[in-house]
C-alpha cells in the first residue's frame, strides 16, 4: 500500500489487523535511522513464528518500507522461501514515498504484488467523518489528520507545511532519492501550488526559479512531486504519445489544503477572491479524477488557438471532455465546442452550473461510472 502522508494507511492497517480473524504483527521502519535488511529479517521471522504456531494464515505489517535499505531484494528472497516452504504468511507493506515503493516493486518483486494506492481523502469521506462542508472541504482539502485543526488556521498551516510538506520533501526524497537542487525543489513545490490549475511553460517556470538549470531537471522534480503525493504537471491531450510528453504542462496540486496552505490567504479571503476560488474548485476536481481514476485512465488537458477545456479523460478509444464551472463568468463553453470540432467523438461532461453538482461529483468514489 502506498500513498502521500498522513491520508491515513498506517490507521487503516492497524484497524484491520485488529477485526480479522488472524494472528499479526505491526512494526514500523520510520526511525530517524534507516533500517537494514537484518531489522526486516527479525520482523519476518515474527511473522513466520506465527504462523507457524497457528498452523495456518498469518499477517505481517511492516511500515515505511522505504526506509529498509535493501529491501526489495531482501522481500523477493524471504517471499519466496515462504512459498517454497507452503507457509501462509500474509505480507502488506506500507510506504509513503510511492516512487520508490514502485520501483522496488518493478525491479525485484513482479508478479509477486498487488499494489493499493492509498490517495487523499474525498469530500464525502471528510464530511462524513469531519463534518466539512463543501466549502471547507474546497479551501482545507483532504488531510484527516489535519481536519481537527481547522477552527485555529494558523496552527492548521503550520501542520501541513511542517508535519506533511516538510516531511515528505526532507524525508522521502531528500534522504532517500538524489535530488542535487533541493531548494528548487522546494521552490517548484510553492509555485505549482501558486498556479494550481494553470498551464504553465518549462521556460515560464524556470525564469521564477533561481538556479532552476534545464527543463529535463524541472520535469524530474515534478516527477518526484507528483510520486510523492504533492503536486503533478498534466499532459496536454494529443493523438500521439510523444507530443504528449513534450507538452506545456498544466500543474495540479494534488490536495487543495496544500494551495490554501501556501497562498496566505485565509478561508474567508480565499472565498471572497472568485478567480483564486475557482482555481482551488478545478484543483479539487482534477486532483479527484486523478485519486479515482482506473489504472487504465490518463487524466490530461486540451488547449488548442485559445480554446481550453480543463479535463479529457481518456480510457482506450472513450474520451470525456469535461468542463468545471464554479463561480468564474464564462460565456458559453467554447472550449468543448473547438473540441468538439477537433475530437467529435468524445462524450461531454459539465460539472458545476448547470451540469453535475460539485458536491455530488466530489463525494462520489467512482464519478465516472455512471455518467
Amino acid at each position: 500500500m502506498s500513498g502521500p502522508r498522513q491520508v491515513g494507511k498506517t490507521t487503516l492497517v492497524k484497524q484491520v489487523l485488529a477485526e480479522i480473524d488472524a494472528p499479526s504483527h505491526y512494526a514500523s521502519a520510520d526511525d530517524p535511522t534507516l533500517r537494514d535488511t537484518a531489522w526486516l529479517e527479525a520482523q519476518w521471522e515474527h511473522g513466520r513464528q506465527l504462523a507457524r504456531a497457528r498452523n495456518g494464515a498469518a499477517i505481517l505489517a511492516i511500515d515505511e518500507i522505504q526506509k529498509v535499505t535493501g529491501w526489495a531484494e531482501a522481500v523477493k528472497r524471504l517471499w519466496d522461501e515462504d512459498r517454497a516452504a507452503d507457509l501462509p504468511l500474509r505480507v502488506v507493506l506500507l510506504g509513503s514515498a510511492a516512487l520508490l515503493v514502485q520501483h522496488g516493486l518493478s525491479e525485484s518483486l513482479t508478479g509477486r504484488f498487488e499494489l493499493i494506492r492509498a490517495p487523499h481523502w474525498s469530500f464525502g469521506e471528510m464530511r462524513d467523518a469531519f463534518g466539512l462542508s463543501f466549502d471547507e472541504f474546497v479551501y482545507f482539502g483532504g488531510y484527516p489528520g489535519a481536519a481537527t485543526l481547522i477552527e485555529d488556521e494558523a496552527r492548521w498551516v503550520s501542520f501541513l507545511l511542517d508535519s506533511i510538506v516538510e516531511t515528505t520533501v526532507s524525508r522521502d526524497l531528500l534522504l532517500l532519492t538524489r535530488v542535487d537542487k533541493p531548494a528548487l525543489l522546494r521552490g517548484l513545490f510553492r509555485l505549482v501550488c501558486d498556479y494550481s490549475g494553470q498551464i504553465v511553460s518549462y521556460q515560464k517556470l524556470t525564469g521564477q526559479l533561481q538556479d532552476a538549470g534545464n527543463t529535463t531537471t524541472l520535469a524530474h522534480y515534478l516527477d518526484l512531486l507528483g510520486a510523492a503525493g504533492l503536486a503533478v504537471g498534466i499532459e496536454k491531450y494529443s493523438t500521439g504519445k510523444v507530443r504528449r510528453r513534450r507538452s506545456t504542462p498544466k500543474l495540479l496540486a494534488l490536495d487543495t489544503g496544500l494551495v490554501s496552505a501556501t497562498s496566505g490567504r485565509t478561508y474567508s479571503e480565499a472565498r471572497g477572491e472568485s478567480q483564486h476560488w475557482g482555481r482551488l474548485v478545478e484543483t479539487a476536481v482534477g486532483a479527484h479524477l486523478l485519486a479515482t481514476r482506473d489504472p487504465r485512465t490518463e487524466v490530461l488537458y486540451w488547449r488548442d488557438r485559445g480554446r481550453e477545456v480543463d479535463y479529457v479523460i481518456e480510457r482506450g478509444p472513450d474520451l470525456i471532455a469535461l468542463e468545471v464551472k464554479s463561480g468564474r463568468t464564462r460565456d458559453g463553453l467554447p472550449g468543448m465546442a473547438a473540441f468538439d470540432a477537433a475530437h467529435g467523438r468524445a462524450r461531454k461532461l459539465l460539472v458545476g452550473g448547470d451540469g453535475t453538482p460539485l458536491e455530488a461529483f466530489l463525494a462520489d468514489s467512482e464519478p465516472l461510472s455512471q455518467r
